[in-house]
This record gives C-alpha cells, sequence and structure tokens, in this order.
C-alpha cells in the first residue's frame, strides 16, 4: 500500500509519504495557501511525487488532518445561518445555563452571546412538542408553519440551516420531517439536525453543536469539494479520508455532512503520532508536546491510551460542543507568538502571533514584531544557511533589529530579551502541561515528554527541565508527526443514545435492544466503506454518574448482551474511576446510566516501523562548531556547540550537550546537562541531567 498523510496547519502543510511493503518513507513541507488550502494540498503531493520519482496514480489512500472547521469558529467565519426550533425556545442558544465563563468578572465576553453563531433574527420558531420520557408526540409538527418559516430563512440569504425540537435525542421524528420539508421547500441549504449531530440530553449544549455542525458546514463542504477536485486535475484518484476529532478518520462524504466532528481534526492527529513514536520506545506514558506556529497542543496518552474529553471540559472558541473528541489542551505559545510590553509594563509572549504572513521578523517577510522564532535566531539556536533544509532563508538582522527595539523598552541587553522571551513562553507551555497532568493527579516525572511539530524540539529539553521531566523523545519526523499520526490511524466512528436508567432496576431488555441498533448502524457505515465483517471493532461505553451529580464519567460495558450480573463489572470499574478522577467513590449509592455508546473500528494500512543505519560514524552528521547562547552557572555565556544534521547520524550515535541537530522539518536544541541516543527505531532519546546552573 501507498499511502500519502497529509496535516494543513497555520504556516504549513506537512506532507508524509510511505509505502507499507518497502518501507520507504518521503516528506515534504510547504507554506499553508491561506486563500484555499486545497491548493497547497495537491501542490505539495505533487512536489513530492515529482521530486522522488513516485507514480501518483499508485497512491491508495489519502489521510487529511483540517483546521477549515476550527478556523471557521475560531475567525468567527462561517456561513449565515438559520434554525427551526420548538415554539417557546427560540432563545435557548442565547440564555445558555447562566453559567459565567467567569464567575466574578463584571466586562467578560459571553461567546453565545456576543457572537451567536445563529443571529435571533434567523431563529424561527414552529408549534411541535414532544415529551419525556418516551418521546411522545404531545403537539403534532405545524408543517405549514415550517414551509413559511423555511421560505422567510430563503428570502434572508441563509445559507445553512439547524433544526433543534426539545427531546429530539429520545424521538427524532418532528426533526427528520423537517429536513425533508427543506429540502422540498430550499434544496440548496445545508442542513443539520441535532439528533443526527449530537443525540444527547442537555438542549443548551446540543442546540450548539448543532449549530456548529450549521455554521462551518458549508465551508467544509467547499473544501472537501475542491480537495476532490484537485486530487482528480492531478490524477491522484486515491481514496481520501479525513481526520476526525475522536482519532480516527472518515470518508469524505460522512465528515461534509458532519463537519463538526473535525473540530481537533489536526492536533487529535499530533496525537496519534506522539502515541506512535512512545511506542517504538516502549513507553507508555507520555505527554504529547505540539508546538507550531501559532499554538501548543497537549495531550496525555497512559496505560489505558489518550482520554477523551467529557460534556463538561469540552469548548470551542467557548463554545460549549457534544461530540467525541480527544482531550487536548490549547494554549497560544508558538514560535510566531509575539513578545510585548503590556501598558502596564509587563513582558508578555503570546496568544497574538504572526502567523506565516509576514511572519517572524527573520523570515523576511516585513514582521516588524519581535517573536519566539527571532529570539532564538538572535540566541545562536536557528541557523540562516539550515532552517527548511535550507530551502528558506533566515534573516537574522531583521530578527536582531526588532529584539533590539524590544531590549531598549525593557532595558536589557539583546540576548536577555531573548532568553526572557523563550524563558516565558517555556513557563506558559509548563503551565498547559501542569494543567493536564498535576491537576488530573499525574505526576508529571513519571511520563516521557514526546516533542514534535516545527517548534517542539525547540522548546521541549527547557520545559522538561521545568517539570522535571526526566527524558523526551523527539520523532523520526517532528516537524510533520502530526501527518504522521495519520498514517497509524483506523476509520472510526461513534453512535450514541441518552438512557437514563438507575441501578439496580435497569431495563434490561430496552438497554440491550438500543445497544444492538447503534450496533448494526455502526456496522452499516464501516460496510459502506468498504469493510468486511472481520475487519470490524467494535466497543460499548456507559456514561455514568451517582444518582444526583451533573456530570458523567465513561466506563467500559460488557460485550455481547449485559445481564444483571456482568452489569456488575461496569459499576465496579465506575466506582474506580470516580475515585481515580474525585479521589473518592460512594460504594453503596445507585449509579444512572445516562448515556450509552458503541464505538466501531475498520482497520486502515498504517506506516511501518522506519530503522536507522549504524554503519556509518557520528562525525559524518557534525556540520560545525560554532558559539550559541545559554544560561549556565546562573550567567548567559557563549558555549561552544556542535551542530549536526539528523538525517547523518547513526543508530546507537550518543550526542552530548550543547549541541544543534538540523533536520528539514525542525531544529532540535540540546542545552548544556543532558545527552541525546539515536534509536534504531528513528527516535532520538534525550536524558535531561541535573540542570544549567
Amino acid at each position: 500500500m501507498k499511502l500519502v498523510g497529509v496535516d494543513v496547519g497555520g504556516t504549513f502543510t506537512d506532507i508524509m509519504y510511505t509505502d507499507t511493503i518497502t518501507k520507504l518513507t518521503w516528506i515534504n513541507k510547504v507554506p499553508t495557501t491561506l486563500e484555499d488550502p486545497s491548493i497547497g494540498v495537491v501542490q505539495g503531493i505533487m512536489e513530492l511525487c515529482e521530486r522522488e520519482g513516485i507514480d501518483g496514480n499508485e497512491i491508495d489512500h489519502v489521510f487529511h488532518g483540517t483546521t477549515i472547521a476550527t478556523n471557521a469558529i475560531l475567525e468567527n467565519d462561517g456561513a449565515v445561518t438559520g434554525m427551526v426550533t420548538t415554539k417557546g425556545f427560540r432563545d435557548i442558544t442565547h440564555i445558555g445555563r447562566h453559567q459565567r465563563p467567569q464567575n466574578y468578572s463584571i466586562m467578560q465576553e459571553i461567546p453565545w452571546q456576543d457572537r451567536p453563531l445563529v443571529a435571533r433574527r434567523h431563529r424561527k420558531v414552529v408549534s411541535e412538542r414532544l415529551v419525556s420520557p418516551k418521546g411522545e408526540i404531545l403537539t403534532p409538527l405545524n408543517e405549514e408553519e415550517v414551509r413559511a418559516a423555511i421560505q422567510e430563512l430563503k428570502a434572508e440569504g441563509v445559507e445553512s440551516i439547524v433544526v433543534c425540537f426539545l427531546f429530539s435525542y429520545i424521538n427524532p421524528v418532528h426533526e427528520e420531517r423537517v429536513k425533508e420539508i427543506i429540502k422540498e421547500e430550499y434544496p440548496e441549504a445545508f442542513v443539520t439536525t441535532s439528533a443526527d449531530v449530537s443525540p444527547q440530553f442537555r438542549e443548551f449544549e446540543r442546540f450548539t453543536t448543532a449549530s456548529i455542525n450549521g455554521f462551518v458546514g458549508p465551508k467544509v463542504k467547499k473544501y472537501i469539494d475542491n480537495l476532490k477536485t484537485g486530487l482528480k486535475k492531478a490524477d491522484l484518484e486515491a481514496d481520501l479520508h479525513i481526520m476526525c476529532s475522536n482519532g480516527g478518520v472518515g470518508t469524505a462524504e460522512t465528515v461534509a455532512a458532519k463537519p463538526v466532528n473535525t473540530l481537533l481534526s489536526g492536533p487529535a492527529a499530533g496525537v496519534l503520532g506522539g502515541s506512535w513514536s512512545g511506542e517504538l520506545s516502549q513507553k507508555q506514558k507520555l505527554i504529547t508536546f505540539d508546538v507550531g506556529g501559532t499554538s501548543a497542543d497537549i495531550g496525555i496518552i497512559t496505560e489505558q491510551g489518550f482520554d477523551e474529553s467529557s460534556a463538561r471540559d469540552t469548548w470551542i472558541a467557548g463554545y460549549p460542543v457534544m461530540v467525541p473528541m480527544i482531550d487536548i489542551h490549547t494554549i497560544g505559545a508558538g514560535g510566531g507568538s509575539i513578545a510585548y510590553v503590556d501598558q502596564g509594563g509587563a513582558f508578555k509572549v503570546g496568544p497574538r502571533s504572526a502567523g506565516s504572513r509576514p511572519g517572524p521578523a527573520s523570515y523576511g517577510h516585513g514582521g516588524a514584531k519581535p517573536t519566539v522564532t527571532d529570539a532564538n535566531v538572535v540566541l545562536g539556536r536557528l541557523d540562516e544557511s539550515h532552517f527548511l533544509g535550507g530551502s528558506m532563508k533566515i534573516y537574522a538582522q531583521e530578527g536582531f533589529r526588532v529584539m533590539e527595539e524590544l531590549a531598549s523598552q525593557l532595558n536589557l541587553s539583546v540576548n536577555e530579551t531573548a532568553e526572557g522571551i523563550l524563558t516565558i513562553v517555556n513557563n506558559n507551555m509548563a503551565n498547559a502541561i501542569r494543567e493536564k497532568t498535576i491537576q488530573k493527579g499525574h505526576d508529571p516525572r513519571e511520563f516521557t515528554l514526546v516533542a514534535f511539530g516545527g517548534a517542539g524540539p525547540l522548546h521541549a529539553v527547557d520545559v522538561a527541565r521545568i517539570l522535571n521531566i526526566p527524558e523526551v523523545i523527539i520523532p523520526p519526523h517532528p516537524g510533520i508527526t502530526s501527518a504522521t499520526g495519520l498514517l497509524t490511524t483506523d476509520l472510526k466512528y461513534d453512535l450514541i443514545k441518552t438512557e437514563f436508567m438507575r441501578s439496580p432496576e435497569l431495563d434490561l431488555e430496552k438497554l440491550n435492544t438500543d445497544l444492538d441498533l447503534l450496533r448494526k448502524q455502526i456496522i452499516g457505515q464501516l460496510k459502506a466503506d468498504g469493510l468486511s465483517a472481520n475487519e470490524i471493532e467494535l466497543a460499548f461505553t456507559a456514561d455514568c454518574r451517582y444518582v444526583g451529580q451533573g456530570y458523567e464519567l465513561r466506563v467500559a460495558l460488557p460485550q455481547g448482551d449485559i445481564t444483571t450480573d456482568n452489569i456488575e463489572e461496569t459499576w465496579t470499574a465506575f466506582h474506580q474511576l470516580h475515585q481515580a478522577e474525585y479521589g473518592h467513590f460512594f460504594e453503596g449509592s445507585p449509579i444512572e446510566i445516562v448515556n450509552v455508546r458503541v464505538t466501531g473500528k475498520g482497520a486502515m494500512p498504517k506506516i511501518q516501523p522506519p530503522s536507522v543505519s549504524s554503519d556509518y560514524p557520528v562525525e559524518e552528521a557534525l556540520i560545525k562548531k560554532g558559539k550559541t547562547v545559554f544560561r549556565k552557572d546562573g550567567e548567559l555565556k557563549e558555549i561552544e556547540t556542535s551542530f549536526y544534521q539528523r538525517e547523518k547520524l547513526p543508530a546507537g550515535a550518543v550526542i552530548a550537550g550543547p549541541a544543534i541537530i538540523f533536520q528539514k522539518d525542525t531544529t532540535t536544541i540540546m542545552p548544556p546537562d543532558c545527552q541525546a541516543l539515536v534509536e534504531e527505531n528513528g527516535n532520538m532519546m534525550i536524558t535531561l541531567g541535573g540542570g544549567a546552573k
């Protein structure tokens, strides 16, 4: 199988090609075409094929991570969206839950009120009502009102319509009928029903999730259509799969219908790539550290795998989202993060970023603000002749110019200012890791940091030292690890149904019937994607809580039919998880099953482990020796540093810091008092010493 993974970031588009038979792997990195990222994707693949003599017609699969949906939400740049909802509940998405993001602030921004995804004038109400607990029809759907509402939305220029009714998660009959009417009255509209996207209780979160899907839907669909067209014009007939937030891929068609599932597409692929690198070195407890030009993404992997976000803490751009997502914490800290002095005189770095254009001053594109990248250039840690494999020139004088301007404001030397920028951004990233480890009951000293992204290896050792993390893994191709992660995943779909059953009086007949229905739907979807029954793997889980609690924990359900005997395994697992999460549990308290979920996986071809030869001397990798600025013995000093080309480092080589290691997709910084071992699997394992003094 010949596979291509493509991850589109805010600055660069990363491409990896691999042949699962020969194990040959090639990479490419091109600037992202912001006006239409699909252009850069196709150009990058074709450029790689031409350079390496690859026949594009022989590529079997293209796996793609995209930020289209994410950026549409972050930039509030989606479709003009309308809503059809139950009469009397027009303002659900405005009122929310009276939970203010900042409890005590009188000058805070409430995203769903300040930046509504659906303007109030575009929220239309119709007569209908279902009632719990079984979803019986109390008030029939008034179809004439529905048709009138749709005509009004069409006249108002709405591109996308979301349908959100009360209790549709129990019985979607009214939402489905409105969807049919929209197709009759306004077939050009992009249509979303809340029961199709997120059939769960909590109407505010369900309505908002559906609104996000409608808001980003037309843009994502257009992008996927452009990408498919571009690939076809380039004679690339490979199957296209899109990375989803749950850690699996979906077909282009399923993703185009439910683009809300791609909100963490790129970062999720990064976690998978970090996990794959950790497995190569037989490490199970990992902190994935993905730093790009604008942000740093933190993920946690334990012996049980990666965590999935819960309903209580899944947010995108301030909006609650109820779709399966890998638990990833993102902060505004990256190579393009801008350093500045605020109005109060404080020295700060980020979250504002210079992006790719104009970018850092040292890129030579007109950037006028000092950034983290400029700080690394000034300290000699990024080389003018070896950036992006020598394909992109660095203008060091521009970096010094903007650093001198900031230094004069701070009354510091240029080197002190540059090191101050790195100290601030490194501590910001360390604090983000603390939130996902220490505050969740994990000790970071028991983990290995997997550093990737274009800027991750630049900062990894310093961040690890702040947290006393003993070792750092630099993957074989750290700058494109997210693209690598795309080549390690499977087709994956989740289906969920709200139940509300309490122990010990479970309605086992209904529970088993509902699970069987979800199972059949998942299998049907995977078979439609071309998989056979023996290629499908299913997992059954339940969202549980003690009666009276407001939020749930997810635990495994028994395989096969649930009985009064085997459900005890689920109750025991819930008690144990509650103890781990909160420090206590209530063994005698009844437990409530809130939702049941079936996850289906279909095996996809995957990248094979790389290997590094040991048949050449380490001296061949040494490019030069020169002075680089590091802090040692409490002072900033110019220290003799060795500069290596990573591709020429043999397996078994041991490199002592200070050292700078170049490769096409990133640069790895090794301060004094650490050393790196090049492993046969392609990883570089850095172990930390006592730290700089």
